[in-house]
């Protein structure tokens, strides 16, 4: 999502450009067995095992194939669900470790589908999902536009497709890239992370620019009021000042994965944000939830811990940074809560799309420095968790897998 430098050309000969770009910015059907996969892969293709076990400790086991997978979650009241977000569209269900053949929610026709960083990229359930039975989704649609909109389901495994409406819709006008892509729940406020409107340098300065929602952190109450889509939380910084009512924080580039840290106290909840670099440095925020409200992530004056377009006092600094070449183009993870995993438990794992070599740190408020699981997967396009803790990863190569000790 700032470079195509991180793939090299023998890459390009087995990857098409639409699978690759979906991390690495651009230019300034049935369920197999069960089974780990093997071999070390730096970035697999579409055939690839995908992933390697480290120190004879943890392992990575597949768990289904998918069609461009990007995001897997878990929905409060239903333990023995997860759902696997495919970018051309649909959202597919894993039942008790099985994929089923049927998709949850298939809206292919609204989304755009061209590869590269559009398409369907996030889905949520709010806290009252299993009686309230509405949903979110995040979605590039066919004019290019980010949309989140909400649905409905009919049984546990299939949504009602003709239920949407349209939340909110965010003009992103000019380049395909940057198009964030998360949607988070804390009690019943949605957040989610918009790109700066994509290109170099964010030549537009709407990362800065407070009437601007691109390169934001958003926060909205979802459901419908009266003839309104969606509602401002009153406690929002910018209600009542200069600015729009929506922004939680701002100065982002493209904070394609972030998280709430699940393992922190409900009155301190701390938030990590994985946000991709232009050409020198990706950045990963640890903070309080707090401090995060009504500041300013930095972006387009800082590049990391590096002076951008002027630099200047009173932005927010990263926890980490990961420099310019190996690395490229962030993918942010979680705190892992698996007891069965003692190895990562209470970490932060995280990974970039280019050399998919999964790290870690201790989450602490501050500087950190990240260091490898011994686990490798290619193409890592998101982590989740079960409602029980069970870390998954998902990778564009088509694979989903759960990581065992």
């Amino acid at each position: 999502m700032g470079r195509l430098t991180c793939l090299t050309a023998a890459v390009f000969a087995t990857l098409a450009l639409s699978s690759a770009s979906l991390a690495c910015a651009e230019g300034d059907g049935g369920n197999p067995p069960e089974r780990a996969a093997t071999g070390k892969v730096s970035v697999g293709g579409p055939d690839a095992a995908g992933a390697s076990a480290g120190h004879g400790k943890l392992r990575a086991t597949r768990v289904g194939f998918f069609n461009e997978p990007v995001e897997i979650r878990h929905a409060p009241g239903f333990p023995n669900l997860m759902f696997v977000v495919e970018q051309p569209g649909r959202i597919m269900v894993i039942r008790r470790g099985r994929k089923l053949a049927r998709p949850f929610l298939d809206i292919n026709r609204l989304v755009s589908n061209d590869g590269g960083e559009r398409g369907l990229l996030s889905v949520a359930f709010p806290p009252d999902y299993r009686k309230s039975k509405r949903f979110y989704v995040y979605y590039v649609d066919n004019a290019g536009n980010i949309r989140v909109a909400e649905f409905r389901r009919r049984t546990a495994v299939r949504a009602r497709r003709h239920s949407g409406r349209t939340v909110i819709r965010i003009a992103h006008p000019v380049n395909s890239n940057h198009n964030g892509g998360r949607l988070g729940f804390l009690g019943h406020d949605l957040y989610f992370g918009t790109g700066d409107g994509g290109g170099a340098g964010d030549e537009p300065g709407n990362a800065q620019n407070l009437n601007s929602l691109l390169g934001k952190l958003i926060r909205i109450d979802p459901r419908r009021s009266g003839k309104r889509p969606y509602t401002v939380p009153a406690s929002n910084p910018f209600v009542g000042r200069r600015g729009r009512d929506e922004i939680f924080a701002y100065g982002l580039r493209n904070p394609f994965r972030w998280s709430f840290d699940r393992t922190s106290s409900k009155r301190n909840v701390r938030i990590a944000i994985g946000d991709v670099g232009q050409d020198a440095f990706e950045e990963v925020n640890y903070l309080n939830l707090s401090r995060a409200r009504g500041g300013n992530f930095g972006w387009n004056r800082w590049e990391g811990y590096t002076p951008f377009n002027g630099g200047g006092a009173g932005t927010i600094k990263p926890s980490l940074v990961l420099p310019h070449p190996p690395n490229c183009s962030v993918i942010g993870g979680l705190v892992v809560r698996d007891r069965r995993l003692p190895a990562l438990r209470g970490r932060y794992v995280f990974t970039d799309f280019c050399s998919g070599k999964i790290l870690s740190f201790k989450p602490h408020l501050g500087r950190a420095a990240g260091r490898p699981t011994g686990l490798n997967i290619g193409q890592v396009t998101s982590f989740g968790d079960s409602l029980g803790g069970a870390l998954f990863v998902t990778s564009l190569n088509g694979s989903v897998y759960r990581i065992r000790q």
